[in-house]
């Protein structure tokens, strides 16, 4: 029972929860920036660099020719595919960019944390040894 109920505190802390609530809004953003890159910008790049299409830029490392890529997919043939490469690397980047611009819009945000205390003064041996002397006197 004891592991259970470990198990329950930990997976109730605030630190686990947050980091849930990421990953789930990390998955679907992600989906976002993919779905920018592959939808928006790259038929864009392609566009200005002469109508090229990224996803279908590979090179063929087998025998035989093919007429598409994805004629050699369904053919089995080894492919190194660059264009994916290249989309995959500008959703990083783009993706890289928006938690940097995240991240400092919320350092900006987040409130100064006030200084600590000062601790308390180091009363000196003398100023001891006086109280001392006075607190016996008074008794004596």
């Amino acid at each position: 029972m004891s592991f259970m109920r470990e198990f329950k505190e930990f997976a109730m802390r605030g630190n686990v929860i947050d980091l849930a609530v990421g990953v789930i809004i990390g998955a679907a953003f992600g989906k976002i920036v993919d779905s920018l890159v592959k939808d928006i910008v790259m038929p864009v790049i392609g566009r200005l660099l002469g109508g090229v299409d990224f996803r279908h830029l590979y090179i063929n490392l087998g025998d035989q020719t093919y007429e598409t890529m994805e004629a050699a997919e369904k053919a089995g043939a080894p492919l190194v595919k660059y264009g994916q490469f290249i989309n995959t690397t500008i959703d990083f980047l783009i993706i890289a960019f928006a938690i940097f611009v995240a991240v400092k819009a919320i350092n900006r945000l987040k409130r100064a944390e006030p200084p600590p205390p000062p601790p308390p003064p180091v009363e000196p041996e003398e100023v001891k040894l006086l109280r001392e002397i006075r607190d016996a006197l008074k008794r004596g």
